[in-house]
């Protein structure tokens, strides 16, 4: 398992930084009482921040590619995407995910995130 220590100085500051980083996506496009909508574009090379889940909530890829993140637990997990790639997330009351995400790949990646804002936690400002 991977470690904190293995961690570039600077990456280890931006997550103690962005512990109550609740911006999930690139662009928020859409927001009502019931969901906020996330769009993701991150060009080859590059990364969207740490922030953190704290809300019930689904992305789909809409472009193949690659990436890594580095959760909150220390681990660094690599992922191939195809497009239409789907995955759900639900957390109980107190729970959490903290992560960045890294285009490894040589195209664009592309997402939607949905949250539902009626989940067991309160939704972390904006």
């Amino acid at each position: 398992m991977d470690t904190f220590e293995t961690w570039p100085k600077a990456l280890t500051e931006e997550f103690a930084a962005n512990q109550r980083n609740g911006r999930v996506g690139g662009q928020l496009v859409s927001e009502t009482d019931t969901l906020r909508i996330w769009h993701l574009h991150i060009p080859p090379g590059e990364r969207l921040g740490f922030h953190r889940h704290v809300l019930n909530y689904f992305w789909t890829a809409l472009t193949a590619g690659r990436a890594r993140s580095h959760y909150g637990d220390g681990r660094i997990v690599e992922a191939t995407y195809t497009a239409g790639d789907t995955k759900h997330f639900t957390f109980d009351e107190g729970q959490s995910m903290i992560h960045d995400l890294e285009n490894i790949g040589e195209e664009p990646l592309v997402f939607v995130t949905v949250e539902f804002k009626q989940s067991a936690n309160q939704p972390l400002s904006l």
